[in-house]
């Protein structure tokens, strides 16, 4: 199995790192425009092999597409970082050129492969990607949805002071700090709710630190996160590449499902061999609708501004 990933900077290389290590793929891809970057970084992974107990094949180019050719799986993260004080949407200009530009050259040389896009304003480069490629649905996957899971997974464990792998949580709606909803209602321990453990406050501020929870680590880094976004990556590729059909939030096109049409948002997933397989419903309460309902029409927002790229 091949997975290339477009953009070798710390969340690409992350992503190439964790699918190495895990054994995801035979054969990772690294392509960056800027000269010797992604070959420096592929060659640097490369020499963990040994050490690590890895054998995949990491390589490195420098924009030359045609050594993505017959990739099972690309991955999007090119694009400008967000820097601190500026929003997702401030992203969309510069972004938007640069997620179309990179998904068409994909798709010249692995016409079956299936995107993930992680660059950002997530939900709006997905929704570009598939507007301008006219791919099926299921072969365009935005991966924000596993990566704020993860961090409100994350807060979950440190409130409840037990294991983040105990605790099952998930997070809808879109990317972006008012945009995302943390679903603490049906949010567990071990197979009962956190309600029983966290009284109503403390969930309200686990829910809080989840919706800034990028924002809060680019203010102390000075930068977009890295770690936690390709393993989260990794994590989807796996889903895809070993058919594990796992349930994961993913920002994907919608037509009717949560009430929503033309947009992509997050919701919960199957995610296996063919991309998305479907779409799980998890009947959400009135509150939650409404929530759904307003993240959505933010994203719409964000959208219109594409109207240049499609």
């Amino acid at each position: 199995m091949k997975v290339t990933i477009i953009g070798a900077g710390n969340v690409g290389s992350s992503c190439a790192e964790y699918i190495a290590q895990k054994r995801i793929a035979s054969k990772v891809v690294l392509l960056d425009i800027k000269e010797g970057f992604a070959e420096g970084k592929a060659l640097d992974l490369s020499q963990t092999a040994t050490t690590l107990g890895f054998n995949t094949s990491i390589i490195g180019v420098t924009n030359d597409y045609s050594a993505t050719a017959g990739s099972n799986v690309v991955v999007i993260t090119s694009g400008i970082p967000r820097k601190p004080g500026m929003t997702r949407e401030e992203l969309i200009g510069i972004n938007a050129g640069i997620v179309k530009s990179v998904s068409e050259n994909v798709l010249t040389h692995s016409p079956n492969t299936i995107i993930v896009v992680v660059s950002n304003p997530m939900d709006t480069m997905t929704y570009l990607t598939l507007k301008s490629t006219g791919l099926p649905k299921n072969r365009i996957i935005g991966m924000g949805g596993a990566l704020d899971s993860s961090r409100f997974k994350t807060y979950l464990s440190m409130a409840l002071d037990k294991p983040a792998n105990d605790i099952q949580g998930m997070v809808i709606g879109g990317h972006g700090d008012t945009t995302m909803i943390p679903l603490t209602r049906i949010a567990s321990y071990n197979g009962a709710p956190v309600s029983h453990y966290l009284d109503s406050k403390t969930l309200d501020k686990v829910a809080a630190d989840t919706m800034v929870g990028g924002a809060t680590l680019t203010k102390l880094l000075g930068t977009s996160a890295w770690y936690a976004p390709g393993a989260s990556v990794a994590y989807l590729v796996d889903s895809i590449l070993s058919d594990q059909k796992r349930m994961i939030p993913c920002s994907v096109f919608l037509e009717g499902e949560y009430d929503l049409n033309n947009i992509c948002i997050g919701v919960p997933c199957i995610i296996g061999a063919n991309g998305v397989e479907s779409i799980v419903d998890v009947h959400l309460n009135a509150d939650e609708k409404q929530k759904m309902q307003d993240s959505a029409e933010k994203i719409m927002a964000m959208n219109a501004a594409l109207s240049d790229n499609l």
